[in-house]
């Protein structure tokens, strides 16, 4: 074992044993209790390397959330601020706005997201469109009839593609059973939820364009 190999083992957490009648096991995957001295020493060297980097990122995003809570609570304070000045006083989620410092150096952007979702005339309209397709001619429809029954298609966990569904409204299709289905798309979309988020950017070196500061670990 290198130095380096065996600085992490001597840094990491101890492996996950349990003790039973003074005999030390460690649970493997399906549950089974395996001696310790059975365990291969890259094995328990692994189970002490990934414990190790798993505590300490679990420390990082329990310190990140705290982040989020602080960043939100500051900006709102100082909305909430700014508004009273001028007699206005907003409840609720606060977003769409951006902050900047006074020499423009920084910027921090609050957005609200809506999550969109379709209640169940969503079906009436699908039944409408099959209507359209079944009555018009063949041929010149076998594109549109592959780009509805795509759009209609469900996931996984029975979720359609709201983008493709609202892009059926942009057509323009002149048939009364068409227009009454795109009313009831129109109809049957609800906000199921709305997100909130906060990006904080800096002024790059040019001075023409803003970066993110980036808080996960993939862009950094």
């Amino acid at each position: 074992m290198n130095e380096q190999v065996q600085a992490a083992h001597d840094d990491a957490p101890k492996a996950a044993t349990i003790t039973v009648e003074d005999k030390e096991y460690m649970r493997d995957a399906r549950g089974n209790l395996v001696p310790v001295e059975n365990v291969m020493e890259v094995d328990i060297l692994r189970d002490q390397t990934v414990r190790g980097i798993v505590k300490e990122v679990e420390f990082m995003s329990m310190g990140l959330r705290a982040l989020k809570a602080k960043v939100f609570t500051d900006a709102d304070a100082f909305l909430d601020l700014s508004w009273e000045k001028h007699g206005v006083k907003q409840g609720g989620k606060k977003g769409n706005v951006t902050l900047l410092t006074y020499d423009g150096e920084y910027k921090i952007a609050i957005e609200i997201q809506d999550m969109l979702g379709f209640d169940e005339r969503l079906q009436a309209a699908k039944h409408l469109i099959d209507s359209c397709i079944h009555k018009w001619a063949a041929g010149a429809n076998d594109n549109l009839k592959v780009l509805v029954n795509d759009a209609f298609r469900v996931d996984k966990k029975g979720n359609v593609d709201t983008k493709r569904i609202l892009e059926l409204r942009t057509y323009k299709i002149d048939d009364e059973d068409w227009g009454r289905a795109m009313a009831a798309i129109g109809e049957s979309i609800k906000v199921t939820m709305s997100r909130r988020y906060i990006r904080v950017y800096r002024r790059s070196p040019d001075g023409k364009t803003y970066r993110m500061i980036p808080l996960d670990f993939a862009s950094i």
